[in-house]
This record gives C-alpha cells, structure tokens and sequence, in this order.
C-alpha cells in the first residue's frame, strides 16, 4: 500500500500544548512513558503467547531496548511486543484518546468512567508526551500475530498531520524513534538514561537495557585494551511492595526505606499491605523514627510516592494520605490510576478517596497498635509526631476522637517525664467532676506553679499541661471526650471552692463598692472584674471568656502575621486574700489614691501572671518599690 499523508483525528495542536504544560511537570517524563507503553505491549503479546506458541517463538525473550544515537541525534525505544497492524495504527496513533479534546479532559476526570484513557499501554497519552523532547516522531512496528516481516511506519512532526507508509521489520514489536531538539540532547548521554529510568522505570517487570561500550582487557594480548559492546540492564526489577511480606526481611524493608526517605535510620514501624475490592493497589508504608526536617514548614513535601502498575507517576502524592501524618513515607501501587495523572485529576478521582481512606485507617491503627502494646517506642515517637498528628483533630473532624485516642499528656498527676491519655484522665476522674481541665503553657513555663491550678489541686482534679502552641484550637476543637467537656482552666467562670452559695451573696455585698472601683479604673483594660472561685492562694487573676482565645494562642496567631484583634479579659480577685480586706478598709476610710495605686498593681501582677507585657514596667517597679518601703516602716502592710 502506498505511502498516505493524513490528518489527525482530534485538536492535536492544542492537546498535545494541554500534554506537555498541563499533565507533564517535568520533561524527563516522556522517556517514562514510552517505556511504561513498551512494557504493556509485552504484557499483551505475553497474554497472546499462552494460547499462541508462535508468538513467543516470534517474539523470543522479553526486553525492552533503548538506543541513543549520537550522530544521528535520535533515541530509538524498542520492545518485542504485541505491535501494530496499519489499521490498529491509524486507529491509536491517529486519534488521540478516541475523543475529542474536551472529551478527553472529561473523561480523565471521570474516574466511574469505564473506558479510561490515559492507563499504562494505552497509545494516543502517553505516546504524544515524545514530543516534549523531539520535534519528529516515527514509529516502526509488526502486529505479532502476523507471520510476515510486513510492518508500518508511522511520523509526525505534530503539525496536525502524519504520514504512514508500509514498511517491513524482522521481529515483532515496535519501535519509536524520537528525533531530539537540540536542547534535549542530554538523553543521549548514558548517565541521564541510566538516572531517568532509575528514577521512574526501576520496578518495571520486563528488562530495560542499553548496549554500553566499555574497555576490556585483550584475552590475547593482556597489555592491550579493546572495546567490548555488552548489552546491560538498566532497571533492578524488584518491587518490594509486590512481593508477599512473609518473603521479605527486615533488613529489605529497612533498605528500602532508606531509599525512599533518603534516612540513614531504620523505621519504627512498617506497615504493608494489598488492597482488593472496588479499589486494588498495594501500599509499603513507614512510620520513620525522628521527624524528617521541615516538617512544620509550608513548603514540606507530603505524600508516598505513587506509581501505577510499577511506574512511578510521583515522588510525593499528597492526595493519597491527610496532612497530619505528612511523616508517613513510602509507596502506594494501584491498578486503577490512569498513568497520565495530574494532581488536578487525583483530586477529583474517587479512587484516590479510597486509597486515602484506607491508608490513614492502617496508620491510624499501626499507631495505636503502637501506644498499646509498646508504650516506649511510642512514646519517643510521639514526641517526634505529636505536634503534627494533632491536627488531625482540626482537619479530620471525622476522625477526631480516634485521634484523641493516640495523644499523650503531661498533667498535674504524672512524674517528670511520663504522660497520662485522655482516656485514663476519664476513667480516673472523681465522681463529683464534670469535665476534662486543661492548661496552655510555653516548654520553658513551669505551668505546674501557675495560680490557674490551686483550687484545681485543692479538689484533687487533674488538669493536662500542654505546651504546643495549637493545644489551645486542638481542644477547642475537640470540645468533648467521651461525653466529658473539655475545658480550659483560665477560661471561663469556674466554681471548685467550698463557698456556699449564701456566703457567696455574702461576699458580693460586702465587697460591691470594692468591685465597683476595680470596674470603674479598669473599664479600658478589662471586660469585667468579678469574684474568683478559681483562686486559693494568689489575689488575682485575668481570664478569658469561654469561647475567646488563649493568651498562648493569641501570641502565636500574631507571630504568624495574623490580624487578631485585642480581647479585653475579666480580671478575678480572691475574696479570701487578706489584701482585699484591706483595700476594703481604705476605701471605707476614704484613701481612694491608695486604692487605685493598688488596683494598677494587681492588674499588672495578673498580667505577668498570664505571661503578658505590662505597660509600664517602670510605674509597676516603683509601686512595687514603694510598697515595701512602707512594709518595711510598718505603712500598708498587707
């Protein structure tokens, strides 16, 4: 049949722009590509041969060869595959998805859609990313079930058009030669090939070779040098996360690890496992021992890496796994994919939903496994991850008591160095406490000695010490626990001392107009003054409403560049603190100038207290000062 010159059946010029801007991020990618084709191309012969003898005969061993050319400027990607007839040609090369473009943009976004385009083999997605490297494209191949040397050759410069002519190749399977722009020569060089099929072609099952030159010793004369052309293969073909993890020992997981995570540890937990059902893709996944580094800044790669049918697609797919076990490395493997993936695609792909949930449901239950059986190791990695997996609670609300589950706490009633958890918290509680009670410090606070916690620790109920500085959202967050509220203990009105109610009333009556002055100095700094039932020991107080924001809080948001606006809080004064009784008595006898040098004193002491910044630390040093002047002369003494 003659040579024709046709046109391609869809907006070639404009999809393949939507191919190499839209769905490929890095350019080396094409090399990926074909080979992933070459290798499905096997697979189909392969398939072929176990009803056909002959094609296995045709087709002898298996491989896939790549050949760059140097003087000729080509890299030629060969396979003993299934191949093409001229119609199969027309057919896949000529059409690009068998849709349109809008169609085929539909389609890879439609993952219930039967007919995918874009999976491992399919010509016409794949087979056009060449043309990000070469400005020519030609395509030689004989269908393996034809007993002829007859073949076809296919080429394009992707202008729209292609030519297509009869030709003839001794052995079946195809080959696509790529005429390399000048500027992306540097596939012809041994190196670049080696690191590019390294990269994303390693797991490949069938062998990628290349024919290297290299000098050898003369058998014949030893002192001379000859050059040996030996055909070598590229790709290790071990897929680890493919085999039965009853074969695989410790010390091949921990090197894989190794690789993947680019960690010179070995993991503190593996977790391996097959999926099948609605979804099959197999998953290596590993909890590492210490935080990989950045992990807390924006710009931290998140995600295993994801490959589809053994060729990797990317180093860190973030939709496969929740941002708040970005720690978790390794490999998800799925059968479902289409290979051409973008990350715009895999979040609208309802298998990527799937494999997400069920990769966070195995690392949520390795982790408790972990705390429960294990409790040290636990520990220490929680330590590493606690900080992250936390957010969880924030972002997975679904999830969130399962994640309350995995946190450790300091509190009031654990040794230096040990931690308590949410769920031994409630089931130790007194009868007579009706919530969990908690307290946000900074590392470096001692919040043990904080005058928040003595009526708490007068009533034997324990309160959680937190120091990271989102506790304050986690638990707001959180809200409850097993039906238990979850309070702050510097928020809120808080009643945990023995006052009656009557001598309540009492102490308001008698300390009214007392209250009344606080208000009145302090109406520009406080939302309200009112009597503490928090407070045993110290005067003072500032707390915040119930549902406003915490003093540590407040200080992060800020440091974040965050518009926070100023929240006045309610200062509380300990009616049973002999300084009131006093301030009282100054007031009743007229030395309203004393009283308001005090009032200033105590809200400055409450601020220092929260850990703020008073305004005027040199007015408070001199009232400080003055104050003991006159404790030391016998004056005001309190």
């Amino acid at each position: 049949m003659a040579a024709e010159k046709m046109e391609f059946k869809t907006e070639v010029k404009e999809l393949l722009n939507l191919m190499i801007h839209s769905l490929y991020s890095h350019k080396e990618i094409f090399l990926r590509e074909l080979i992933s084709n070459a290798s499905d191309a096997i697979d189909k012969a392969r398939h072929e041969s176990l009803t056909n003898r002959e094609i296995l005969e045709a087709c002898g061993e298996w491989k896939i060869k790549i050949t760059p050319d140097q003087a000729a400027g080509t890299l030629t990607i060969s396979d003993n595959g299934i191949g093409m007839t001229r119609e199969e040609v027309v057919a896949e090369l000529g059409t690009i998805a068998h849709s349109g473009t809008r169609e085929f943009m539909q389609a890879l976004k439609d993952a219930s859609q039967k007919d995918k385009p874009g999976l491992i083999g399919q010509f016409g997605v794949g087979f056009y990313s060449a043309y990000m490297a070469a400005d020519s494209v030609t395509v030689l191949t004989r269908k393996a079930t034809e007993k002829t040397t007859k073949a076809t050759r296919w080429e394009s410069t992707a202008d729209g058009t292609y030519s297509i002519d009869d030709a003839t190749r001794e052995q079946p399977g195809t080959d696509v030669v790529l005429h390399l722009r000048d500027d992306d020569k540097k596939y012809l060089q041994e190196w670049e090939l080696r690191d590019v099929i390294r990269k994303y072609s390693d797991y490949i099952e069938h062998p990628v070779v290349m024919d290297i030159t290299r000098e050898k010793e003369d058998l014949a004369d030893k002192e001379k040098k000859i050059k040996v052309v030996e055909e070598e293969t590229l790709n290790s073909r071990k897929a680890i996360w493919l085999k039965d993890p009853s074969e695989i020992k410790t010390e091949e997981y921990n090197d894989f690890y190794k690789h993947v995570a680019h960690d010179y540890t070995d993991p503190a937990k593996v977790i391996h496992y097959r999926a099948e059902g609605t979804s099959e893709f197999t998953a290596l996944l590993y909890i590492p021992q210490t935080a990989p580094y950045g992990i807390l800044y924006r710009d931290f790669k998140i995600g295993p890496m994801l490959y589809v049918k053994r060729v990797q697609i990317m180093d860190h797919c973030a939709e496969l796994i929740p941002e708040y076990l970005r720690f978790v490395r390794g490999v998800v493997d799925s059968s479902d994919l289409p290979l051409n993936v973008s990350r715009e695609i895999l979040q609208s792909n309802r298998q990527t939903g799937v494999i997400k949930k069920s990769v966070t449901k195995k690392v949520l239950d390795a982790l408790a496994e972990m705390k429960k059986n294990d409790g040290p190791t636990y520990e220490k990695l929680y330590k590493e991850f606690g900080r992250v997996l936390k957010e969880g609670i924030h972002f997975d609300s679904s999830r969130k008591e399962e994640i309350a589950d995995l946190l450790l706490f300091a509190s009031t009633k654990t040794e230096s160095g040990k931690y308590t958890t949410l769920s031994d918290y409630v089931r130790d509680m007194p009868i007579a406490q009706d919530a969990i009670y908690y307290i946000i410090g900074r590392p470096d606070e001692n919040v043990l000695q904080s005058p928040y916690l003595e009526a708490f620790r007068t009533k034997g109920y324990e309160v959680l010490c937190l120091t990271d500085d989102i506790d304050d959202l986690i638990m707001l967050d959180l809200q409850e626990y097993k039906g238990k509220k979850i309070k702050n203990v510097i928020k809120g009105d808080v009643s945990l001392d023995k006052t009656t109610a009557s001598e309540k009333e009492a102490q308001k009556g008698k300390f009214e107009k007392l209250l009344a002055k606080f208000k009145e100095q302090l109406k520009d700094e406080v939302k309200d003054v009112r009597l503490s039932g928090r407070l045993t020991d110290s005067a003072s107080c500032l707390v915040a409403d119930e549902g406003g924001l915490d003093p540590q809080m407040e200080k992060m948001l800020r440091s974040m560049g965050q518009d926070v606006p100023t929240q006045k809080r309610i200062l509380e004064i300990n009616p049973g603190h002999p300084v009131f009784e006093t301030m009282n008595s100054m007031l009743t006898s007229g030395a309203d100038e004393k009283v308001q040098e005090y009032i200033d004193l105590l809200y400055d002491q409450s601020l220092l207290l929260e850990g703020s910044k008073i305004k005027d630390p040199a007015a408070f040093a001199r009232s400080v000062a003055k104050l003991m002047t006159g404790s030391v002369r016998g004056k005001d003494a309190v």
